[in-house]
């Protein structure tokens, strides 16, 4: 976190307010030290999305299989960390433009709305922050940055501003997330599949040992236990029936 000569109390987060939007499309506005972290994890966006003929950003609605809730995003840059999220098992809580923070820096109010609220399994919080990799560098982001940073460390949460992850991490992830609903897969074919998995190497080997099973039946089985995190593979490479597997500890 940068240091510098601005007051303590200017970023002191008895200073700053919160607005969110509880489950019930409530707005609410309270000192942000006194915001529940349940409400906000569990309450709608803060801000309504606009949807317009020529909006550069392509905004949406993407279905957690973490909370069972709809998420919304407003750029596919977005969704991708949604998607990391989703997939990431120490998270238990997404929620996007979870409120609207205004107080002082310096001299000026700022007023600001972070892109994601993270809650992990430890109870630790994660605002995010995404931007392009174009404008991470822009002095006014940046001064944006460093104040959201500062107000979030002194309620105690981790402040992370993200432009991207590895292009094949997130493909994949991407491409995982179709399989991420128990209720599309063959489910009683998941315990045969973790005791092929126990003795093959690659996802092929697995589908070679369900012999009887129809490929088409059996891989979306194993992309779905990948997904959850029951069987590991390697994501810097396109998952395929090479990649190599393993049954996670």
């Amino acid at each position: 976190m940068r240091t510098g000569t601005r007051d303590d109390a200017a970023t002191d987060s008895r200073t700053v307010r919160a607005t969110y939007r509880r489950s019930n499309g409530r707005l609410v506005e309270a000192e942000l030290d006194r915001v529940p972290v349940d409400d906000v994890a569990t309450g709608l966006p803060v801000r309504e999305f606009r949807w317009y003929r020529g909006r550069k950003h392509y905004s949406g609605w993407y279905h957690a299989s973490t909370t069972g809730r709809m998420v919304a995003y407003e750029s596919r840059l977005e969704l991708a960390r949604i998607l990391i999220a989703d997939f990431a098992s120490e998270i238990t809580e997404i929620a996007a433009q979870p409120f609207q923070l205004v107080g002082p820096d310096g001299a000026r109010i700022r007023r600001h709305v972070p892109d994601l609220f993270l809650v992990h399994a430890d109870g630790l919080v994660t605002v995010v922050d995404v931007k392009a990799p174009t404008r991470m560098k822009d002095p006014k982001v940046i001064a944006q940055f460093d104040w959201t940073r500062q107000v979030c460390s002194r309620r105690g949460w981790v402040y992370e501003t993200w432009s991207g992850a590895e292009p094949a991490v997130v493909e994949n992830v991407r491409f995982l997330a179709g399989y991420r609903r128990r209720d599309l897969v063959e489910t009683s074919l998941i315990a045969r599949v973790l005791e092929a998995a126990a003795g093959q190497a690659t996802i092929g080997g697995i589908e070679v040992a369900m012999a009887g099973q129809r490929c088409e039946i059996v891989r979306p089985v194993v992309l779905h236990l990948v997904w959850s995190g029951r069987l590991v593979a390697d994501l810097r490479a396109p998952l395929n029936r090479a990649s190599r597997i393993r049954v996670a500890a």
